[in-house]
């Protein structure tokens, strides 16, 4: 497979785009730089060359942030909760109306296809719709106490400042699945980008502004030292509320820290998702979903199934018309039209998933399409499917976080299950069968906090997102997710009819 140079997308377009950009920090209302005067630089990693240079945030510029978010939290909570409403509406209206411009900047940053992008842009902006009419609905209740002397009033408030650290591979959708319920809830944030792709949080906040939101309730802080500027708003009493996206390891990390102050922690975490069909399976839609669930964002994301566990009885019938498909993945940059799948992030990346796969095939597997990094400019890896994966193989073990997908056979229900299970992590498993009992069994004993029953495919803005086990904790997303951002107050009153 080659990396395809010429673009369909003019670099004047690009450059555009890119010029319309905020590069500071936006504390309190106000775009600025660094107070170290720092910067860092943005690469499209299907090049390797630099697209832009942006502010780079220090521990100053953090607690900046934070001053910001803490200074405008009481006058924001008391925001009626239609106006807030309102402004996550507009938000969904710009959003959308710039959806080409969201979309090729992430395909510039990011490197996902401009199809994929654009797929990305309409999830991504539905949070922002979603919470603008959730934010209504945060509804407290009033009863009689069962002996009948004291009246309870339960009411929903705002946890207050929230730090969210996004992560680099949906660089708008992340954004806006923490933004939005907080907005909605009533509490200010610090937002902390991902280093890597931080122009589409830059480009979102702008729009967050033009759509009426007041100075200080969204700063935002792109950073080369994540560690180093967010440690200390972990450690400060008036942070409430800390939502992480990223790798089990930094999640661990930031719970310890979090303890501290006994902050609201939300964790969407690390996956390494099963993806089982059964022997009854249609094998052509199990395909179908492969693709979605193993290449959607080149594989770059946690919800990307990370094992193929196939019965015997099909196994190779699924992993010729996988392999077919696969095959027929074009990488290119992902501005080109035949585009199908973009380069990984960075070098480090697809080190690593050549690493698995390297691994793999030293241990008996073989490569029936792929199995190597593509030659050229760019961080592009070849789509790859290897069959005759053992137990105990570090690629069945780690999240690959790349388009490959390794395939493990199995003979009974009680087998896929074992195996499914065998990991330490449990956000979202596929699962494709025609029997229905046999689906709803998988349901109740799959150790997953979410499942596609013959689906490729399971985010979507109204449905609580969120793992088990060590994919974290919370949920982001569907009535659920603006939970995560209110805390339950209880004001017992008196008897009213007491003399």
């Amino acid at each position: 497979m080659s990396v395809t140079t010429q673009s369909t997308v003019t670099a004047e377009r690009e450059s555009e785009l890119l010029a319309s950009v905020p590069t500071g920090l936006l504390i309190n209302g106000e775009w600025r730089p660094a107070a170290s005067g720092k910067t860092f630089d943005v690469e499209d990693p299907s090049t390797g060359k630099v697209l832009l240079s942006i502010a780079d945030a220090g521990a100053e510029d953090g607690m900046a942030a934070l001053d910001a978010a803490a200074a405008a939290q009481d006058s924001w909570a008391k925001v009626p909760p239609r106006e807030r409403g309102e402004i996550l509406r507009r938000a969904f209206e710009l959003v959308t109306e710039r959806a080409e411009d969201f979309a090729l900047l992430m395909t510039l940053e990011m490197g996902k296809p401009l199809a994929e992008a654009r797929g990305e842009v309409a999830y991504g902006a539905e949070f922002l719709r979603w919470f603008s009419e959730e934010a209504v609905r945060a509804f407290g209740r009033y009863s009689v106490s069962p002996e009948g002397k004291t009246r309870l009033l339960v009411q929903k408030k705002p946890v207050g400042p929230s730090l969210l650290i996004t992560p680099w591979n949906f660089p708008l959708a992340m954004a806006t699945r923490k933004v939005a319920p907080a907005v909605a809830a009533g509490c200010t944030m610090v937002l902390k980008s991902a280093n890597l792709t931080p122009l589409t949080s830059q480009l979102f906040a702008a729009v967050m502004q033009e759509a009426g939101l007041p100075a200080g309730v969204l700063n935002v802080i792109p950073t080369s030292t994540a560690g180093a500027t967010t440690g200390p708003l972990i450690k400060d009493a008036r942070l409430r509320k800390l939502s992480f996206t990223g790798s089990t390891e930094v999640g661990r990390r930031l719970l310890t820290d979090a303890s501290e102050n006994v902050l609201r922690t939300s964790m969407e975490l690390g996956g390494n998702a099963p993806f089982v069909v059964f022997e009854d399976a249609d094998v052509d839609a199990a395909v179908a979903g492969a693709m979605i669930a193993k290449l959607r964002n080149m594989g770059e994301a946690c919800t990307a199934a990370n094992r193929f566990i196939v019965h015997e009885s099909v196994a190779d019938e699924f992993a010729e018309k996988f392999a077919a498909k696969m095959a027929d993945m074009t990488t290119a940059r992902g501005t080109e039209p035949e585009s199908k799948v973009g380069p990984l992030i960075d070098a480090k990346s697809r080190d690593k998933v050549h690493e698995l796969v390297s691994d793999a095939l030293a241990s008996g597997a073989t490569a029936v399409v792929g199995g190597a990094p593509v030659d050229g400019p760019g961080y592009f890896y070849q789509p790859t499917i290897l069959k005759g994966v053992t137990e105990g193989t570090r690629i069945l073990s780690e999240e690959i976080f790349g388009p490959v997908a390794p395939i493990i056979t199995f003979d009974t229900e009680d087998e896929a299950i074992r195996l499914a299970n065998n990991t330490e992590y449990g956000l979202v498993a596929y699962v494709f069968t025609r029997d229905l009992n046999r689906g709803i069994r998988m349901g109740e004993r799959l150790e997953t906090g979410m499942l596609g029953l013959n689906a490729g495919v399971v985010s979507n803005a109204a449905a609580p997102f969120g793992g088990v086990k060590q994919s974290g904790l919370g949920r982001e997303g569907g009535l659920e997710g603006i939970e995560e951002y209110l805390y339950t107050q209880y004001i017992g009153i008196a008897d009213p009819y007491a003399g």
